[in-house]
C-alpha cells in the first residue's frame, strides 16, 4: 500500500472539494434489510392458525376416539358405546363416596386410596433418590459403584417386585407402596445425576476462587443448575408411580382404583372398566400437567 496515501494531511479531503474536484466518497453503509409489517388479514391467519392448534386439533382427537369407540360398539353386543358408558358414569359419580363395608365402597373413596398410596411411594423415592443423584454426580466412585446396579435393577418390571413386597412387609398396602418407591426412584436418580455432572467446571472453578462454603455452593450453583433435570426426573416418576399401583392394587385387592377394575372385571361389567380406564388416564394427565407446569417454573427459557 502507498505510504503517501497513509499519511495524507488532515482536511486534504476539505482542500480538494474547495478546490472543485470531487472528493472521496465515504464507503456505503450496510443495508439493513427493511421491517415488513404485518398486514391485518396476516394477523387474523396467525390467530386462526393458534386457535386451530390449540382448541380444535384436541377436539378433532377426541372425537376420533369417540368414533373408534362407536364402531367397535357396533360390532360388538357386549362392548358398551359412548352413550351407555356416560350414562353408566352418571350412577357412578352421583355417589362417588358411599362405603357399604369391606370391597364396596364408591370410586372416590377408591382413587383417593391409590392417591395417598401414591404419595406415599412417590414421596420415599424422592427422599432417597435425588441425594442419591447427587452424591452420584458428584463423586466418580460411586458413579462407578452404583451405575452397574442401576443398569441391573432398572428394567425389573413392577410386578417382579409385588412378591418380593408382599413377603416382606405381609401388607398388601405396603407392598404397594414398596413397589411404587423401588420403581420412581430411577428417572430422579438418574436425571438429577445427569444434572450435576453437566454442571460446567468455570462455575466450580469460581466457587473454589472465592472459597465458598459447601451450602453456598450447593444453594447457588448445584441446585439452581441442576433443577430442571431433575424436575424432569420427578415428572416422569410421578407417571411411573401411577401406572405401578393401578397394575399392584389389581394384584393385591383391598381399596384402590386398581382394585376397583379388575373387581368390576370380575363381575363383567365392561362398562364400568371403560369408566376405570378413563379415570386413571384422566388423573394421569392432571399429575403430569401439574408437574410440567412446575418444571417449567425452573427451566432456563422461562427465566430468560
Amino acid at each position: 500500500m502507498n505510504s503517501a496515501v497513509l499519511s495524507a494531511p488532515r482536511g486534504s479531503f476539505e482542500a480538494s472539494a474547495a478546490e472543485g474536484a470531487s472528493p472521496v466518497a465515504p464507503p456505503a453503509a450496510a443495508s439493513q434489510p427493511a421491517i415488513r409489517t404485518v398486514s391485518p388479514a396476516e394477523r387474523q391467519r396467525a390467530k386462526n392458525r393458534q386457535i386451530g392448534l390449540r382448541l380444535i386439533a384436541p377436539i378433532m382427537g377426541l372425537a376420533l376416539l369417540l368414533l373408534v369407540w362407536e364402531l367397535a360398539a357396533e360390532h360388538s353386543a357386549q362392548f358398551p358405546s359412548p352413550l351407555v358408558t356416560w350414562q353408566s358414569a352418571q350412577k357412578v359419580f352421583a355417589h362417588p363416596f358411599y362405603d357399604n363395608g369391606p370391597n364396596d365402597v364408591g370410586i372416590g373413596w377408591n382413587l383417593l386410596a391409590s392417591l395417598q398410596r401414591v404419595a406415599y411411594g412417590f414421596g420415599l423415592a424422592a427422599l432417597a433418590g435425588i441425594p442419591l443423584g447427587f452424591a452420584i454426580g458428584r463423586v466418580q466412585f460411586l458413579n462407578r459403584m452404583l451405575s452397574p446396579l442401576i443398569s441391573l435393577l432398572r428394567p425389573v418390571s413392577p410386578l417382579a417386585w409385588l412378591p418380593i413386597g408382599l413377603y416382606v412387609f405381609s401388607n398388601a398396602p405396603a407392598a404397594a407402596i414398596y413397589t411404587i418407591f423401588i420403581c420412581s426412584i430411577w428417572p430422579m436418580m438418574i436425571n438429577t445425576a445427569i444434572g450435576v455432572q453437566r454442571i460446567p467446571a468455570d462455575y466450580l472453578n469460581v466457587a473454589r476462587v472465592l472459597d465458598l462454603s459447601t451450602w453456598k455452593v450447593f444453594t447457588k450453583i448445584l441446585l439452581p443448575s441442576v433443577m430442571p433435570y431433575m424436575m424432569t426426573g420427578v415428572r416422569l416418576s410421578v407417571g411411573t408411580a401411577w401406572l405401578v399401583i393401578v397394575a399392584a392394587e389389581m394384584l393385591t385387592g383391598g381399596t384402590g382404583i386398581g382394585f376397583w377394575l379388575w373387581n368390576e372385571w370380575n363381575n363383567l361389567n365392561l362398562a364400568h372398566i371403560l369408566i376405570a380406564i378413563l379415570v386413571i388416564g384422566v388423573t394421569g394427565m392432571v399429575l403430569e400437567g401439574a408437574l410440567m407446569l412446575i418444571a417449567q417454573r425452573f427451566s432456563y427459557d422461562e427465566a430468560r
